[in-house]
């Protein structure tokens, strides 16, 4: 097995997408296949299933990812050790869900990009409820997610920023006009939310149920720009993170109901696998992003005290 072998492997289980892979190892695309091609017969199994237009790992090489990722880990800790890692290069791939990586994630990513444009950094959209397995499979270095502490005994956690939630309506939705709401206010409303499996749905249910609140309709959604564009032309409450409406609040498209949800703790948090040796790049990001979204939770805590 070539080590551009193994690379291209790698790049392709993170992508799952030729095209994208040549991309980022800048080769073309025959060039790829012919590398995958190539390893599969050395080791006489498929690696790769096409599913339609969809790129999945085959059972075996689901078996065989770690195991390279291993090696190539090796291979930076060996290149740390005897080069200087000022001018840092390599293969980065951080994952998030879609929130988190279009209202948190780009500073971060441009900050990161600005000191090492050397390191090829990718970046795949996983939804909250997978992220953990990336880690544990190896597909990603590190992943961030919106949900109550996290506690695990093979990952290392960090949070990072407490998120607030706010329910949004259109200016001219009829609770907008309540300087203050009560529970049978919200008797008959149609909230517009994320699907069932989201943690923080799983919270917004759980709160409301306990404060007895019935007769709700939902409509459920895969992101939280379909959510605020529904909100927006008046079909219901959106129930969303407070940094994803900030722009339309500050157009009058949406405004925030007087409403606190009690005892709602989500945090964006920061994950890596604890067996995992984090090498100079992986530091250097996970430090970008302490910088940036520590600068974040402060602004968060001082507009709090000016509210006070």
């Amino acid at each position: 097995m070539e080590l551009r072998q193994l690379i291209t492997f790698c790049t392709v289980a993170s992508t799952l997408n030729f095209s994208r892979a040549a991309e980022v190892l800048n080769y073309v695309p025959s060039n790829v296949t012919m590398q995958i091609k190539a390893l599969e017969d050395e080791l006489g199994v498929r690696l790769f299933d096409r599913l339609g237009k969809q790129l999945v790992l085959t059972s075996a090489g689901k078996r065989l990812l770690p195991h390279i990722q291993g090696v190539l880990n090796k291979l930076d800790e060996a290149r740390s050790v005897v080069h200087d890692n000022e001018d840092l290069s390599g293969t980065l791939t951080i994952s998030a869900n879609e929130v988190l990586c279009a209202y948190r994630l780009p500073v971060v990513f441009h900050l990161f990009r600005s000191r090492h444009p050397g390191v090829r950094l990718i970046f795949r959209s996983v939804p909250n409820q997978e992220l953990k397995q990336t880690l544990f499979e190896g597909t990603a270095d590190v992943v961030f997610m919106l949900d109550e502490s996290i506690r695990s005994s093979g990952l290392a956690v960090e949070p990072l920023v407490e998120e607030t939630f706010r329910l949004f309506v259109a200016p001219d939705h009829p609770l907008a006009k309540l300087d203050v709401l009560r529970l049978e206010d919200f008797h008959g409303q149609v909230f517009l939310t994320n699907e069932k499996g989201c943690p923080y749905r799983t919270m917004f249910d759980r709160q409301f149920e306990k404060e007895g609140i019935d007769s709700i309709t939902y409509l459920e959604f895969h992101n939280a720009e379909a959510i605020k564009q529904c909100a927006i032309t008046g079909i219901g409450i959106a129930f969303l993170p407070e940094v994803t409406a900030v722009a339309e609040v500050e157009r009058g498209d949406l405004v925030a109901l007087p409403w606190q949800i009690p005892d709602l703790h989500v945090y964006t948090q920061m994950l890596w696998h604890k067996d995992k040796w984090l090498s100079p790049i992986i530091l250097s990001f996970i430090e970008a992003a302490r910088e940036v979204l520590a600068i974040e939770e402060r602004n968060k805590s001082e507009m709090e005290i000016v509210k006070r």
